[in-house]
Parts: structure tokens; C-alpha cells; sequence
């Protein structure tokens, strides 16, 4: 017995000398070179640079990197194998010194010596006191994540800035502006692009007097004056645009304006707002003779513009019925917000109405209303007022951004909506300070941590604050913001992790 154990133990052992000999053997015979690596600054960002690396035999790689003298690394996601790959390294902060390796994943990985590169200074057009130390600054109160602001002028922009005031993030078009961005399901960026017009800010709350004419009229100033856009792009994290999209040659031809919003829904169909009107016969209404009714609608596409669904306000609203229709001939709706529900039907939002419509996305029936005169029963001091970016926050509740005319101050509220009994519940009212009234625009989210990212448009200013109003973080735009969205840390996970 014991001979027989002795014989064994001698017997593995050869057989583990002759599997670690044939694995150094394989090794050597199938070891790869790094033939190349290359360093590359995509759109001469300061904040981004590409690793570009070729092998001499086909294998997946990752780069491992950090600021110079910070204890915090960085790895990027690891790529596909091929021969040659290109790593983005995003959000880097300006004016610095990094150093990385370059690591070829094997069964014993192959690591590149310690090189480095410098970061060059900030570009001067982006230097901006976005946040100052003189206003409520609490960095913390982002949760880690950044702010995207769009700026519709020459040129457009968006940028991402972190809760110092640093731009982390930007992409650039040098020929139409940028009215608002928003993410996609698929991890990028959606931009409604128009051509630059100039926003003032200045929204002076106005007498009671002025309030009625401009409910009277409201900001009728053309086609454009409805937020319009007249292109649509989509932008991935690293900067690339994949695909732009000229209205004048989408659809037919038919709608060259878009409005106010863009999405993209799970099947990776752009969802917009349109202008659609309609000529009418106006005397029995008080009217004379035939006139042209503007009113709007939804437009669904995918991204070559080919058109799959579109839906009028005009299919679904009786005119007879309308005590308001010369009165508001010309725009009678100014739908201003689009967004999905849960089970992906639309919602949008009906400024002139003062209500949120939820709209069936196959039969384009209206199936309820929220807000004043609507299907639910609700606070009455809960009713909002030509109210902007209508969305389901973290917590499956339905969120707007109260302009309130009418009141004249702004801010976040939310309701928890019971479909059966048709009730809507309030259950955040975080209402602004007057002085960050605006009358237009504007937006309001829920962070993850329970903070709001609101946007007081005319006032030029992004905040982040507590449910209740308070102010914890603020940024003062050059420009008016149409409105701000939030990007977690989350967002950049295809990119890289903290090692």
C-alpha cells in the first residue's frame, strides 16, 4: 500500500512538471508584442485622450491610469480582441500630468512599462465662474454625478460641469445651436440643434396686467419661438457624433420644425414635438372667415428620418366645445414637453391647458389629464402653471416644473398619481426663492440621493436643492439655460471604473 502511494505522489509530480513545461512552452510560442502605442487628443479637448495600441497578435488590452501623485487609479473597460485598439480616457481633469500601462489580458497578463502624458490648459472660451464661492456651493449635494447645460447660440454646445464649476465634458458644433440635450436608453446623447437666436435673461416678475396680455398672446414670435429646432444629432460619451438628422429632409419634407423637446424610446425611435395646423372655417366661432389654427403633435422616426407614427392634437380635441379657440387661434396648446410613462405611452406637457395629458402611443387617444379641470382629484394649491419637463422621477412618481404665472414664483413639485380611484397625491413642492421666478423654459429632476437639479431658465441659474426649495448648489450661466439634466457617475461605466 505504501509503495503503491510513493509511485503515485512521483507520478504527479511528473505530470505537473511536464503541464508547467508545456505551459511555459505555449508562453513563449504564443507571447504577443506591443508593436505601437500612440497618444491621441480627439476635437483638441484638454479633458480627453485617446490610447491608441497595436499587437502583433490578436488579444483584448485595458489601460490603467491616474493623475500624477493622487492615490485614486483608474482601468478602462476591456476591449474586444483584435490587433489594434483605441481607449478613450474621458473626464480628465486639464493641465495635468497622468501616467498609465497598457495591460494585454492573458492567462498571465503582459503589462507595458509606466508611461505619461500632460494634459494642456483649459481652452479659454470654456473658462467661466460657473460656480462661485459667494453662493451656495455644497459639492456634495451633486451625489458624484455632473450637470449638462446646452447653449443655443454660435457656437452651440454642451457641456458637463462637475460641482466646482469644472467642464469635464463638451462637444461642439460650429454652424446651429444647441436647445437641449438629453440621454438615450442606449447610453448616449440626443441634441435638438436650431439656429442661434438670442435668449434674454431677464424675467422681471410683471404686474397682473402684464401677465394677461401675455396669456392674451403668448410668446407667439413665429415658428422658431416655439423652442424650434430644425435638426437633431446624436453624440456618443466620447464625443463622436454618430448621426445627424436635417428636419427639412426627414419625414418627407413635411415637418421642417420640430419643438421643444426630443427623445429616443427603447426601440431606438426618435420621439419629438411637432407643429401641426389646421384651416378652419373660424365664423361660427366668432372668427372671420377662414383662418389657420396652430396647434401640435407628436412625430415618431427612426434615425434616418424615416416617418413611422405621428399623432395631432386637432384628431383628439373638439372645437365645438372649445370656449378658447379664437381667442388662442394661434396657439392654443404650446405643448412644451414630451416624455414617456412608465408602460411607454406619451406624456406631455399642455402649457395654455395647464395640464399634463397622457397620450396612448399606438391610438393616440387622450387617456387622462392632470392638472387644473383635469381627470384627478387633487390639492387645488398643488395646480401648476405653464409648467415645463414633464417626466416619472426615481421614485415612479409624475414630476413637473411649475412656472406659475400666475403666483409668480417657480419650483419642483410631484404627485403620486392613483390611476383607479384617480387621485393625485403631492408629494414634493420644492418651490424657488422669488428671485429665481421664471415665467418660460425651466426643468426639475430628482436626484439619486434626494435632491432636485432645478433650472430657473430666465434667470440664467442651475441649482440643485432639498425638497423643500433650499438652495445647497448653484451655477450661474452666461446664457439661458433651457434646461439642465443630470449625469450620474453610472453613465460613464463603458468607459472606465475606479481599480
Amino acid at each position: 500500500m505504501t509503495k503503491k502511494v510513493a509511485l503515485f505522489r512521483v507520478s504527479g509530480i511528473s505530470v505537473g512538471i511536464i503541464l508547467l513545461g508545456f505551459g511555459f512552452y505555449w508562453f513563449y510560442t504564443h507571447s504577443i508584442t506591443i508593436k505601437s502605442i500612440k497618444l491621441e487628443s480627439p476635437y483638441n479637448y484638454a479633458f480627453q485622450e485617446d490610447i491608441i495600441v497595436d499587437l502583433d497578435k490578436e488579444a483584448s488590452i485595458e489601460v490603467k491610469y491616474w493623475k500624477d501623485g493622487s492615490p485614486e487609479k483608474f482601468r478602462s473597460v476591456t476591449t474586444a480582441k483584435g490587433l489594434s485598439h483605441r481607449v478613450h480616457l474621458l473626464l480628465l481633469e486639464t493641465n495635468s500630468t497622468y501616467k498609465f500601462q497598457v495591460v494585454v489580458k492573458r492567462l498571465l497578463n503582459i503589462y507595458s512599462k509606466e508611461l505619461s502624458f500632460q494634459t494642456r490648459k483649459q481652452s479659454s472660451w470654456l473658462e467661466h465662474n460657473w460656480v462661485s464661492n459667494e453662493l451656495p456651493h455644497d459639492i456634495n449635494s451633486l451625489d458624484g454625478g455632473l450637470v449638462l447645460i446646452c447653449n443655443a447660440r454660435l457656437p452651440g454646445y454642451m457641456a458637463m460641469v462637475d460641482g466646482k464649476g469644472t467642464i469635464r465634458w463638451y462637444w461642439q458644433v460650429d454652424d446651429i445651436g444647441v436647445r437641449a440635450a438629453t440621454f438615450t436608453p442606449r447610453g448616449t446623447i440626443l441634441a435638438m440643434l436650431r439656429p442661434p437666436m438670442k435668449d434674454v435673461i431677464d424675467d422681471t416678475p410683471k404686474a397682473q396686467a402684464d401677465i394677461l396680455r401675455d396669456i392674451e398672446k403668448p410668446i407667439r414670435r413665429g415658428e422658431m419661438g416655439f423652442a424650434g429646432g430644425t435638426g437633431i444629432a446624436e453624440i456618443d460619451a466620447s464625443g463622436k457624433m454618430l448621426w445627424r438628422l436635417d428636419m427639412s429632409k426627414a419625414a418627407g419634407g413635411r415637418h421642417k420644425i420640430i419643438h421643444h423637446d426630443v427623445k429616443m424610446d427603447k426601440y431606438g425611435h426618435i420621439v419629438t414635438l411637432i407643429r401641426n395646423s389646421k384651416i378652419l372655417d373660424m365664423t361660427p366661432y366668432g372668427g372671420a372667415g377662414i383662418d389657420t389654427l396652430g396647434g401640435d403633435g407628436i412625430l415618431v422616426m427612426d434615425t434616418t428620418g424615416k416617418e413611422l407614427w405621428t399623432w395631432s392634437v386637432w384628431d383628439v380635441w373638439d372645437i365645438a366645445k372649445d370656449p378658447y379657440i379664437k381667442r388662442f387661434a394661434y396657439d392654443r396648446f404650446h405643448v412644451n414637453s414630451l416624455n414617456f410613462d412608465k408602460d411607454g405611452n406619451y406624456l406631455v406637457s399642455v402649457a395654455i391647458e395647464d395640464q399634463v395629458w397622457k397620450i396612448n402611443a399606438k391610438t393616440g387617444k387622450i387617456m387622462w389629464k392632470l392638472g387644473k379641470d383635469g381627470d384627478f382629484k387633487m390639492d387645488t394649491t398643488s395646480y401648476f402653471s405653464f409648467q415645463h419637463s414633464v417626466n416619472i422621477n426615481s421614485d415612479g412618481d409624475l414630476m413637473v416644473f411649475d412656472n406659475s404665472l400666475w403666483k409668480k414664483v417657480s419650483g419642483a413639485v410631484s404627485f403620486k398619481l392613483d390611476t383607479v380611484n384617480m387621485t393625485a397625491k403631492t408629494v414634493i413642492k420644492a418651490t424657488l426663492p422669488p428671485s429665481k421666478y421664471t415665467s418660460r423654459m425651466g426643468s426639475a429632476y430628482l436626484l439619486p440621493n434626494g435632491n432636485l437639479l432645478q433650472t430657473s431658465s430666465k434667470t440664467g441659474t442651475v441649482m440643485v436643492t432639498d425638497k423643500s426649495g433650499k438652495i445647497l448648489w448653484e451655477l450661474n450661466a452666461y446664457f439661458v439655460p433651457y434646461r439642465s439634466e443630470y449625469v450620474p457617475a453610472s453613465f460613464w461605466n463603458p468607459y472606465f471604473s475606479r481599480d
